[in-house]
């Protein structure tokens, strides 16, 4: 049967949404119950293969068919790609790049809702949407069509366009008339200026080339940074910070405007540092970003630390430390009591060597609490706590309630204070 009497034969999402997906597919005329059964007899008999890669296996379905059942199982629309001529100006949303990282496609553009539809052929990739209207600002609605035809999409839209870099965006900027006319009014730029300035497609696109490029150099850092009579980005690397090539001093305030945005801060407020966080997945790595906002002489600094969580391993062994000051460690920290402290300057790998020894302390008969700010890794096994300074959850009071919650092992995250120490 064709995906085109299969669509016919399709009853309301709403009545399919949350059904098995052999239910459904027998309410499509694709399958009867006899099929269903043999399948589930082949998949108990097979652990860890999905009901739905056995009606391919079989030839039972087509993965138009199967891709239709999952979309109304999620209840979801089902868009076939082959059939659809996707303007130029909604392609023109989701660059080149992040439409290859994510495995998407931009099929229609509400402009009053501010909504933009995608398509995707993983029904389970819900991070992209969420991470596409982090980026991009737009709201985000899903539909799920075929990988083969999705790939077809990615080659006719975006095959002929080169991955844009930073040196194009930045000619693109200097070229944009709207933007220009900040020059020089950093302290000037009332809140409805900032909104509009925090939503200009250019600055979206200069950020998320610099988020999407740091983080596949595998950047620590990127720093903002503005000063007298110029702007400068640049990203760390192995300890060492390497300059990119840098944008108009008049798009300082776009720029930490839209990650604020992005990090959930108050565009408003220019005269307090801010911290913030961005999570992202990206080609389905977990990502987060630390956002640091300072007010400086000449606008606001920012910097974002890079926590990629799938890289992150916290091993003693891995640390880098030699076979005798391993062992130095290790007997240090397994003592029954005492204090271990660890200092050192920013990026050095404080944060690695605390996880890596709560790590090797880290079983059934141990408890352990950690005090942070913010928490960097969420780790099975110990009970982390985000401190809260802006309701009064501080280093010191947190260590007061801890005490009565029976630990074996405390880490408190910074020690910033003569209450705390």
């Amino acid at each position: 049967m064709g995906k085109t009497s299969a669509a016919q034969k399709m009853p309301p999402i709403e009545q399919l949404k949350g059904r098995t997906l052999g239910r459904i597919l027998i309410k499509m005329g694709v399958l009867n119950r006899e099929k269903i059964h043999e399948c589930l007899k082949i998949q108990a008999q097979r652990e860890g293969v999905q009901i739905g890669q056995i009606f391919l296996e079989l030839g039972l379905v087509d993965e138009s068919q199967l891709q239709m059942a999952l979309a109304a199982q999620r209840g979801m629309e089902y868009i076939n790609l082959d059939g659809v001529d996707i303007p130029a100006d909604v392609v023109e949303k989701v660059p080149a790049q992040m439409a290859k990282t994510y495995h998407i496609v931009p099929v229609e553009y509400n402009k009053e809702r501010n909504e933009l539809s995608v398509a995707l052929d993983n029904p389970e990739n819900f991070r992209a949407t969420d991470d596409l209207s982090t980026l991009m600002g737009f709201k985000v609605s899903a539909k799920i069509t075929d990988s083969d035809a999705l790939e077809k999409a990615l080659t006719k839209y975006y095959e002929t366009q080169q991955d844009e870099n930073i040196n194009e965006l930045i000619d693109e900027i200097q070229g944009d008339t709207f933007l220009a006319e900040f020059e020089g009014r950093n302290a000037s730029i009332d809140l409805d200026e900032l909104k509009e300035l925090s939503e200009s497609n250019p600055v979206k696109k200069l950020l998320n080339l610099v988020l999407l490029q740091a983080i596949r150099d595998k950047a620590s850092d990127i720093h903002f940074e503005p000063f007298e009579n110029e702007y400068k980005m640049r990203y760390r690397i192995d300890g060492v910070l390497y300059e990119m090539v840098p944008p108009p001093k008049y798009i300082a305030a776009a720029l930490s405007s839209r990650i604020k945005v992005m990090a959930d801060l108050d565009i408003a407020e220019r005269r307090l540092p801010q911290d913030g966080r961005i999570s992202l997945t990206v080609q389905g790595n977990p990502i987060d970003l630390r956002v640091s906002v300072l007010p400086t002489m000449f606008g606001e600094s920012v910097v974002l630390r890079v926590l990629d969580r799938s890289q992150a391993s916290f091993n003693l062994s891995e640390l880098g430390l030699g076979p005798e000051d391993r062992e130095l460690v290790r007997k240090l920290i397994h003592k029954p009591n005492g204090i271990v402290i660890v200092t050192g300057p920013t990026g050095c790998g404080k944060t690695t060597t605390l996880y890596s020894a709560l790590n090797e302390l880290n079983d059934v008969e141990t408890k352990i609490i950690t005090t942070e700010d913010p928490v960097e890794y969420d780790v099975d096994g110990l009970i982390q706590v985000q401190m809260k300074p802006d309701i009064g959850l501080t280093f010191a009071r947190c260590l007061r309630s801890i005490l009565r919650q029976d630990p074996d092992i405390i880490l408190v995250g910074e020690i910033r204070d003569l209450e705390t120490a």
